[in-house]
Formats: structure tokens, C-alpha cells, sequence
């Protein structure tokens, strides 16, 4: 299984953070073109949580990490209901595994994007440069969601 590196997150970060707002657009709509099913399961997400605060991170994130497999030259079929209905259960049973035990091996074992996870957690666990930082509510969320889709993305590399 191909990995997405540090040097390939940075890459995208690069990228992404340093887009005009109409670049932004542009990206994001091709990457939502992409995997439509996806982006509408992560962004449900938000309605979900009823957390109006989660949309804009999620937009940001799946910008972030397509571009970081993209980076990687690491290319993903598209991601179907049935993908999505088969990964839930197994899921939500890890998840639940990892706030029991709070181990991160958990996490790493079955997402297998162990950069890209890291990458994460460190995200929702530091202030941004102007010292801001993400309400815990916000920051599991985040997290669940955007593990979530590194795991689907990770699954959904063509062979």
C-alpha cells in the first residue's frame, strides 16, 4: 500500500494555503467533481453534528489531504455508497476502541495512512499562528470525520 508522505503534506499545504480565494474554488470544485459521494458524506458531517464551525474545516481539509495524495501521484477510484455502507460499522467500532483505550495504534493500524493521520492529530491538538485553537466539540469532530476520509481515500487507491 502506497503511503502519502510528510514531504507530500507539506507540498499540499504549500499549495493549498497559498491559493487566491477564486484558486481555492477552483480546486476544491475539481476535487468535489472527484469524489462527489465522498464530499457529501464528509460534509454531512456538519449538519450531523449541528456544528456550523465543522463545514469550512472539512472544505479545507479535503482540499488539503486530495492534494496530498495527489502530491504522492497516488491516484483513488471513485468512492461509492457501497464503500462507504461497508467501512461504517468497522469503523465506528475502532473509534469507539480508541476513546476507550485513548491509543493511537488503533487509529494508525486502520486508517494506514500513518503520516496523514499524525498530521491530524496534530492539527487539532495545537493553536493556529495567530493563537486560536479548536473547541474540543470542533476538534473530535474533526478528527472523526477527516480520519474517516483518509481511511476511504486509503481504501479507494487503484492498484
Amino acid at each position: 500500500m502506497k503511503h502519502v508522505s510528510i514531504k507530500s503534506i507539506e507540498k499540499a499545504i504549500a499549495k493549498i494555503d497559498n491559493l487566491s480565494e477564486d484558486k481555492l474554488e477552483e480546486v476544491a470544485d475539481s476535487y468535489a467533481i472527484a469524489q462527489k459521494i465522498l464530499l457529501g458524506y464528509i460534509m454531512s458531517a456538519a449538519t450531523e453534528y449541528n456544528n456550523s464551525k465543522l463545514e469550512g474545516l472539512l472544505i479545507y481539509y479535503y482540499c488539503l489531504i486530495s492534494e496530498a495524495f495527489s502530491q504522492e501521484k497516488i491516484p483513488l477510484k471513485e468512492i461509492s455508497e457501497n464503500d462507504i455502507d461497508s467501512f461504517e460499522e468497522p469503523f465506528f467500532k475502532i473509534l469507539d476502541e480508541y476513546f476507550e483505550k485513548n491509543n493511537e495504534d488503533i487509529i494508525n493500524d486502520f486508517a494506514d495512512q500513518p503520516e496523514l493521520t499524525k498530521f491530524m492529530m496534530i492539527e487539532i491538538s495545537t493553536q493556529d499562528e495567530d493563537g486560536t485553537s479548536l473547541d474540543d466539540e470542533t476538534a473530535t469532530q474533526l478528527f472523526i470525520v477527516t480520519i474517516a476520509m483518509i481511511t476511504l481515500m486509503n481504501k479507494a487507491i487503484k492498484n
